[in-house]
C-alpha cells in the first residue's frame, strides 16, 4: 500500500504550482474528496485552493454529447494508437480502479502529436453521456506528451459480453477486493505482461473537445477523444470494479459540466455519422 495520489493528478498539479513532489503529495492526500455529501463534487472547489478549477474552471469535464449539435471537422484525422505488451500495476486509490504503466507501453498520435500511454482507469456509471444517455462504465486511457500536456481517450461501455481487458485481469481484481486500506492509502497488485494490443482497434468515429480532469484538481487543457463505438461489459465486471472502492466512491461519476461556449467536434469516416 502507498499514498493514494494518482499519476495524472500529481503530474499536472506539479506543473501548475511548482512545488516539490513530496510536499504536494502530502498536501493533496490531506484533502479528502468523494462523490457524496460534504466532500462530493459540488464541494470539490471549496476543499482546497489547489482544487479551485473544479468550481471556477470554464472548460470542465465531463460533457453531454448531443449528436445533432456536434460539428463535423474535416481537419481531424483518425486516432493512431500503437500499444504493446507490458507489465502494469493494478491500483485501488479509493476513488477509482486503474492500471499504471511504468514502462513504455505504446502511444497515441493525434493532431500530429505523440502522447505516451501512462495509465487507464474506470468510472461507473459513465461520466460522459450521449444524447443524455448514461452508460454503465467508462474507461479513461490517459496519455502524456513530452511537453507535459495530456490527451485522454474515453471508451463507453454498455451491458453485454465480457470486456476482454477486464477478463485478463479478473484474478487480480478479485485479489484487489480483498485488500483493506485506509482512505489515504492505495492497494497495488502487479500485473505481468498485460497485452493491450486489442485496445488500438481502428477508430471510425470519435468526438473531440478540450476539457479537464474529472477528479480534483480538475486541471484544464486536456484533449478529450470520446470513441463513437460503444463496447460491451458484463455486470459481473462492473461489480468487480466497484467492490474495492470506498463506500462513498462506488458510483464515481462526476456530474455533467457546462459547455460554456465550447464546440464538440466530430471525426467520422465517409459514410459514418
Amino acid at each position: 500500500m502507498s499514498l493514494r495520489i494518482s499519476f495524472p493528478v500529481l503530474a499536472i498539479t506539479l506543473l501548475l504550482v511548482g512545488t516539490s513532489a513530496d510536499d504536494l503529495i502530502e498536501e493533496l492526500n490531506s484533502i479528502p474528496f468523494g462523490y457524496t455529501g460534504v466532500h462530493g463534487p459540488e464541494k470539490w472547489g471549496s476543499l482546497s485552493p489547489l482544487f479551485s478549477a473544479c468550481s471556477n474552471g470554464k472548460r470542465q469535464s465531463p460533457l453531454n454529447i448531443v449528436k445533432n449539435k456536434v460539428v463535423r471537422n474535416k481537419n481531424l484525422k483518425p486516432l493512431t494508437r500503437d500499444y504493446s505488451t507490458a507489465n502494469a500495476t493494478l491500483v485501488n486509490n479509493g476513488f477509482n480502479i486503474g492500471l499504471l504503466f511504468e514502462e513504455n507501453v505504446g502511444a497515441l498520435v493525434t493532431d500530429g502529436k505523440n502522447f505516451s500511454l501512462k495509465q487507464m482507469h474506470w468510472h461507473s456509471p459513465s461520466e460522459h453521456r450521449i444524447n443524455g444517455e448514461q452508460f454503465p462504465t467508462e474507461l479513461h486511457m490517459v496519455h502524456k506528451a513530452a511537453d507535459g500536456n495530456f490527451a485522454v481517450v474515453s471508451i463507453l461501455y454498455q451491458y453485454g459480453d465480457a470486456d476482454p481487458l477486464l477478463s485478463k485481469i479478473k484474478n487480480e481484481l478479485n485479489e484487489l477486493a480483498k485488500e483493506v486500506c485506509a482512505k489515504n492509502e492505495e492497494s497495488h497488485i502487479p500485473v505481468k505482461a498485460l497485452d493491450t494490443k486489442h485496445m488500438e482497434k481502428k477508430t471510425r468515429k470519435y468526438y473531440r473537445y478540450i476539457g479537464s480532469l474529472t477528479t480534483p484538481p480538475c486541471t484544464e487543457n486536456v484533449t478529450w477523444s470520446i470513441l463513437g463505438k460503444v463496447r460491451s461489459i458484463s455486470k459481473e465486471q462492473v461489480e468487480l470494479l466497484q467492490a474495492p472502492l470506498d463506500s462513498t466512491c462506488k458510483k464515481n461519476s462526476r456530474p455533467l459540466q457546462e459547455l460554456n461556449g465550447r464546440q464538440i467536434e466530430l471525426f467520422a469516416e465517409l459514410g459514418d455519422s
